[in-house]
């Protein structure tokens, strides 16, 4: 009876809490968005899956999560905590911004660089969900850290979160994860409230072509600037950087394939579950609860929305008021995709302009805000890096 009765104590079920059950049912939503809704199914599902692994329960002496290490007279760290070692890190988002630059065609950005301004407007988000956050009782280094979901750049919010604020990082990740995933629906309510049918149907003129010195030249001087002007960006931006370049000169397309297919979904699956996994329902640190179900998390989930919206809201009216001084008007709906959901926000609008006019294409010039939003998200993550580091 004795030994039958550790091994019930062993199980999952004599250790599971209400808790427990509630994020295992959120994990399972989140795969149901992926799967039937077809929500970024490369991210939701993964993450879903690791939130559900996360908070399956076990013995003290097991390590199985992502937090759980074993010392007796030795340190075993579970495989789960490695994989998110990954995370806490840094590794994994400037693998990813990689990959990502590896398969970005930056020529619409370099053709009309107005759009590096709609990317800049769109990053008010960040700064504006900041001050919310400190008003609301967070630290400088959590109000920085949540700020940057205003972004919808996953992999930046997740790198800042390491950096300044690692409790936060399980919530932080899944909200702007989760908001990068609810484009579709957050952004053409307020693209429709900020503009007149008129404006959504302007036309504008092709992008030019780019010479192949302008596109292999571009990556080194971003580098350069941002880095000047924020060491703190030069993980993320350089290494964005790099896979563009490594696209664009020509003599390395081994090494391009590589980084923006297999070490882009190789870095996306692990990421994304070790994030997932990371998401406790419970978790005490010192005697306090760190764990997912918390306020604060409810608070960065509220924020993190807040700070996407002010982030759309500020790249259409910027827009809007650059037509003001403007011969050639744009599109103000182009603003939108100043934020960093690359291409998701890019389509996004591309697609809600059709609705007006099937022969108004937008998506080549959303896509030169929405690059630029990356690069201004990095910037904004590189600030605040080197402010409160």
């Amino acid at each position: 009876m004795d030994v039958l009765t550790n091994v019930i104590q062993t199980t999952g079920f004599a250790n599971i809490t209400i808790g427990n059950l509630v994020m295992i049912a959120v994990g399972c939503v989140a795969i149901y968005l992926a799967i039937v809704k077809g929500y970024e199914p490369l991210l939701l599902l993964p993450i879903g899956f690791g939130i559900i692994a996360g908070n399956i329960p076990a013995i003290a002496s097991l390590p199985i999560g992502v937090y759980d290490t074993v010392k007796n007279g030795y340190t075993q760290n579970s495989v789960f905590s490695l994989l998110y070692f990954g995370v806490t890190s840094g590794i994994f988002p400037p693998l990813i911004f990689l990959g990502i630059g590896a398969i970005t065609d930056f020529s619409t950005l370099i053709s009309n660089p107005k759009a590096v301004l709609l990317g800049a407007a769109a990053q008010l988000g960040i700064f504006a969900t900041y001050l919310g956050a400190l008003v609301l009782g967070f630290s400088n280094l959590e109000a920085a850290s949540i700020g940057i979901i205003g972004g919808a750049d996953g992999p930046t919010s997740i790198f800042i979160a390491s950096q300044l604020a690692p409790h936060l990082l399980g919530p932080i990740a899944i909200a702007a994860y989760s908001y990068m995933a609810l484009v579709p629906i957050i952004q053409p309510p307020i693209m429709r409230l900020l503009t007149t049918r008129r404006e959504r149907v302007i036309k504008m003129r092709p992008p030019r072509q780019v010479s192949k010195r302008e596109k292999i030249v571009f990556p080194i001087v971003v580098t350069i600037m941002a880095a000047l002007i924020a060491p703190g960006s030069l993980s993320l931006v350089g290494m964005l950087m790099l896979g563009n370049l490594l696209k664009e000169s020509g003599v390395t397309d081994r090494l391009a394939k590589t980084a923006g297919n297999a070490l882009l979904d190789i870095c996306t699956i692990l990421l994304s579950f070790a994030v997932g996994a990371s998401t406790q329902a419970t978790r005490i640190v010192d005697g306090v609860n760190v764990g997912f179900l918390t306020p604060k998390s409810i608070g960065i989930f509220v924020l993190g929305l807040l700070s996407f919206m002010v982030a759309t809201f500020g790249g259409v009216l910027f827009a809007k008021i650059m037509n003001l001084f403007l011969k050639e008007k744009i599109n103000p709906l182009i603003g939108a995709s100043g934020v960093s959901a690359v291409p998701d926000s890019a389509r996004v609008v591309h697609h809600f302009a059709l609705k007006y006019d099937k022969n108004n294409h937008l998506l080549m010039h959303a896509m030169a805000s929405n690059v630029a939003g990356v690069i201004g998200s990095a910037i904004a993550a590189g600030v605040f890096i080197g402010i409160f580091r």
